[in-house]
């Protein structure tokens, strides 16, 4: 069994959802980006999802785009995000992580190769959200050959006739885009969501994340009750960049107030079950 099965296993045993709080690697620099990922799961993430910073996102918003950019102006390359988990996974054996990015890195690094080493430094998923399910044997083999959940993503948009398309090969988890539009700009009312959400649970026995527009705890708790798991994370980016000096530089505290944030939408999903 998976990291990501286990983990979410083991929440349903206890009768709640997830939390899984976003980082973008590097952000701003390896040492805070490194210092808030191994700090996540004492105050309450689940699961973590780490951001491949890329110079096109086009599915993110200014906050998540502010934050790539900063983390490929320290330097970042595919590898270096690769080397962060594989440190994580030294005092941190169980907590599953998720890589979320955008094909044209990994096509560069080899597709093949990226499985490969992102198994072995101990990566759990891939969202790649540029990625079309007619173009999914580009990646598809490799991370099944390497174990690596392949998590897609719905959105609001994906009608009944093209879901089992769309969630063909998929594993972990379903990432449902609970908008229609780019990260951390709207948010989904839960009449939405439970609507949505019981469509999802016919065509697949997956649990169901939601994200994007997941910013506050009553949010994170209410998405995580409706699904399976509340992913935030352009709100906790959006903590952070508030914690950086005029040169981009992390403040005295910066980590420890956004692993407060995660801590107070930890509660909510903990309060909701």
């Amino acid at each position: 069994m998976s990291r990501i099965a286990a983990k979410f296993a083991e929440l349903k045993r206890q009768g709640r959802g997830a939390l899984i709080p976003f980082l973008e690697a590097w952000d701003p620099d390896k040492e805070t980006s490194l210092a808030l990922l191994r700090g996540m799961p004492e105050a309450g993430g689940d699961l973590i999802e780490i951001g491949m910073p890329f110079t096109d996102p086009m599915a993110d918003g200014p906050i998540i785009q502010a934050a790539g950019k900063r983390g490929l102006a320290a330097g970042v390359k595919v590898a270096d995000v690769l080397e962060m988990v594989r440190t994580f996974r030294e005092a941190d054996e169980t907590t599953p992580v998720v890589l979320m990015g955008y094909l044209n890195p990994i096509l560069s690094y080899g597709p093949e190769q990226f499985c490969t080493d992102a198994a072995k430094t101990g990566v759990d998923g891939l969202i790649i959200v540029d990625l079309p399910t007619e173009e999914a044997d580009l990646l598809l083999p490799f991370s099944n050959a390497n174990k690596l959940d392949f998590i897609r993503l719905v959105a609001p948009t994906t009608d009944d006739a093209r879901l089992p398309h769309v969630l063909n090969g998929s594993s972990g988890f379903v990432y449902y885009v609970s908008i229609t539009g780019i990260t951390g700009t709207t948010s989904a009312t839960a009449e939405h969501l439970q609507s949505a959400i019981p469509r999802l649970r016919r065509a697949t026995d997956l649990p169901i994340a939601i994200g994007f527009g997941v910013r506050s705890p009553e949010q994170a708790g209410t998405a995580s009750r409706i699904a399976d798991a509340a992913v935030v994370a352009s709100a906790l980016i959006d903590t952070l960049s508030a914690n950086l000096d005029g040169n981009g530089k992390a403040l005295p505290g910066a980590v420890e107030t956004v692993l407060d944030q995660v801590r107070a939408l930890a509660a909510a999903v903990r309060r909701t079950h």
